[in-house]
């Protein structure tokens, strides 16, 4: 006797291809900082500060609630999110230097 498993669509873009967040977690990567001021002054690399703008690479499954069923999220693949400096874990993917996030630890 065999049961066929569902196996849950992934949610992630092909820039990730196989780190994926587990449960509540966000995968975002940092948006590229600013080449100019708003008064057009060009900065050099060490005067540039890291962005906390961020989009949306990846997302988990959804927290498991009392009753089993998933919680949804608020944020898609795709979206632009700010967050602060020290929220999250940095992490380097292939060169990449992406964050995760708890959904939990967002609100």
């Amino acid at each position: 006797m065999t049961t066929k498993t569902t196996k849950p669509a992934m949610n992630t873009s092909k820039k990730t291809g196989m780190i994926r967040p587990l449960g509540d977690r966000v995968l975002v990567e940092r948006v590229e900082a600013e080449e100019r001021t708003a008064g057009g002054i060009l900065l050099p690399e060490s005067a540039k500060e890291k962005p906390k703008e961020g989009k949306v690479i990846a997302i988990g499954e959804g927290k498991l609630l009392d009753d089993g069923k998933r919680s949804t999220f608020t944020v898609k693949v795709g979206d632009r999110i700010l967050f602060t400096s020290y929220a999250g874990t940095e992490i380097k993917f292939v060169g990449d230097e992406l964050r995760i996030f708890s959904l939990a630890s967002a609100s």
